[in-house]
């Protein structure tokens, strides 16, 4: 596999293809390649600015409902790419998927963002459970298919997952907070408890990316949002 700079993971296949593909500009780039017109995709390029997506958004009802349909998810992903052309697809989902199939609870509150159960002791710690139900993640891989199905062959389609640092984060202080002293602290005070939580996450979190792949994504990429809250050396570790 190639990683991009920006944490992009790109797949490199070991087979011959029996017939030419059409490029897709934004791998090849991705992949050192330089364009004449660069490709174009946008972070959350599907959501809320898109009347489509509200009026999806309020059938839905809850937001995992939405992510969990598998065809309100590939519709979703789909908006954006008809509107405007864009270069490459972003399945829509969201990061705290691993932990919903890990088995916590995992919901998202009108104006406050997600909210879990929180991981906050080494005794609740204990308690989480090593293997994710991936049956639970049968949604997203099927809304990866239509997406790949519907989309024209020069459009990339990105998947995604959290990366393990920002995902134990919400898992720790059960939320978002502003700068996730919760986890910080964690991690300072019960290490050895903290580093479960990051190996389950690591472990789990690559099967569900190569289940992308094998879904049909052609690039993945990991989002470490609260990577910045870390100094170097703890950066380094976690």
């Amino acid at each position: 596999m190639y990683q991009g700079g920006d944490n992009t993971i790109i797949p490199q296949w070991n087979f011959r293809l029996t017939k030419p593909q059409p490029a897709q500009p934004f791998l090849e780039v991705l992949a050192g390649s330089r364009q004449a017109v660069p490709p174009v995709w946008m972070m959350r390029q599907a959501g809320r600015y898109l009347p489509e997506y509200r009026e999806l958004r309020a059938t839905a009802g809850s937001f995992l409902d939405l992510c969990f349909n598998p065809e309100w998810a590939a519709e979703v992903t789909l908006q954006p790419i008809r509107r405007f052309g864009f270069d490459a697809a972003i399945i829509f989902s969201d990061i705290l998927v691993i932990p919903h199939a890990l088995g916590r609870s995992v919901r998202f509150e009108a104006g406050e963002g997600p909210r879990l159960d929180p991981l906050d002791t080494p005794e609740k710690i204990a308690t989480l459970a090593a293997a994710a139900d991936f049956t639970k993640l049968g949604p997203v891989y099927e809304a990866l298919r239509r997406v790949r199905a519907e989309l024209d062959p020069k459009i990339a389609l990105i998947g995604f997952c959290g990366a393990p640092w920002t995902v134990a984060t919400y898992m720790v202080a059960g939320q978002g907070t502003p700068d996730q002293a919760p986890a910080r602290m964690l991690a300072y005070r019960a290490p050895d408890a903290f580093a479960k939580i990051i190996d389950v996450l690591v472990e789990n979190s690559i099967q569900y990316l190569l289940g992308q792949l094998k879904a049909g994504a052609d690039a993945l990429q990991i989002f470490d949002t609260w990577a910045g809250v870390l100094p170097p050396r703890e950066f380094q570790r976690w």
